[in-house]
């Protein structure tokens, strides 16, 4: 599975541990940066890790600024993407199995490293349930293609 990952200026040191935990676990990872930790603008990466997933350049990607909130709100622009916020394993796990998200976010100043692999993992190793839920990622793709 390839995995597409980009960050902000906060983000850029959790970022090198997730990358060096994917790769360790066998993933290709495809860095969209930002490489260093001068000041920088999320929605730079969010709407290019965004586009590699719907263009299929990765199959899933990975977003990290500060909260994962505003990194998140700029790939969730990009049609055909399910960006969801975790800080937790759980909510990352049922994100991936009821919503199909195929990126997930999370804060480097709200997770620490090892909780940030356990999230990461979580959702890496979940399947879409499809069944009940398709319905609703169905509505969900509907208001896309509404506007």
């Amino acid at each position: 599975m390839k995995i597409g990952i980009g960050n902000d200026h906060v983000g850029y040191r959790l970022k090198l541990e997730i990358k060096r935990h994917l790769e360790n676990k066998g993933y290709e990872v495809v860095d969209f940066g930002h490489h260093n930790e001068e000041r920088t603008d999320y929605p730079i990466y969010g709407e290019a890790v965004a586009k590699a997933v719907i263009n299929k350049e990765v199959d899933r990607g990975i977003l990290i600024c500060g909260t994962g909130v505003g990194i998140s709100l700029a790939a969730n622009k990009v049609n055909g993407i399910r960006a969801a916020v975790c800080s937790e394993p759980y909510t990352a796990m049922l994100s991936k199995q009821h919503n199909d998200t195929n990126i997930l976010a999370f804060g480097a100043r709200v997770v620490g490293s090892e909780l940030a692999k356990m999230i990461v993992d979580s959702w890496l190793g979940a399947e879409y349930e499809g069944g009940r839920h398709a319905a609703r990622v169905k509505m969900i793709k509907d208001i896309e293609d509404r506007q």
